[in-house]
């Protein structure tokens, strides 16, 4: 199992172009990342290219990542949000806007039947406090920061689902997130 100091130290060695050490962050971290862009994007394809492209901006800043007491995880996790997010959008902006998400049970059909790299991840003890922390925010607040951060809807989009204005969601956002961080540093 590889533990948090192993992954800061490949990117440590990443960040002096060390190609080994791509190869052990690679392995020791695709399954979850490709977790996170799967859930996003809900198409293997798009997902398996968008994890690609984490990986290629991940090896462009690894010297970017400093050693700081978080998760070198939670900064994986976020590049590789944001590049499926960015995804996610040009298809939705290129599809007029039109929500083209595929349905749970075609995904169901394309997923393999063990558990997906996502439930891996989530059944880890940072998914489960991260779950806890969510489940302390109200039930529209958790699902607006989940919308927003997991599937890649934007604020005028979770405003207009839960009928509110846009600067109350943005000002639910950043509460919520103020919680959660307040929470997870617990």
């Amino acid at each position: 199992m590889t533990t948090r100091a192993d992954i800061e130290s490949y990117l440590a060695r990443m960040a002096l172009r060390d190609r080994a050490a791509f190869d052990l962050l690679y392995d020791a971290t695709s399954a979850k990342l490709f977790g996170v862009c799967l859930r996003i994007l809900n198409d293997r394809p798009q997902a398996e290219d968008a994890l690609q492209d984490a990986f290629m901006r991940i090896w462009e800043r690894a010297d970017r990542y400093r050693v700081n007491g978080l998760s070198p995880m939670t900064w994986l996790i976020t590049i590789t949000r944001n590049v499926a997010i960015d995804r996610l959008r040009a298809r939705r902006s290129a599809a007029g806007g039109a929500d083209t998400t595929v349905g749970e049970e075609a995904l169901e059909r394309v997923a393999d039947a063990g558990p997906t790299p996502e439930q891996a991840a989530m059944a880890s003890s940072e998914g489960e406090k991260l779950r806890a922390c969510l489940g302390e925010l109200p039930a529209d607040r958790a699902e607006a920061v989940a919308r927003a951060y997991m599937m890649g809807d934007t604020y005028q989009e979770l405003a207009t689902r839960f009928d509110v204005p846009l600067n109350t969601m943005r000002t639910w956002l950043r509460r919520a997130l103020m919680t959660l961080k307040e929470c997870l540093t617990r």
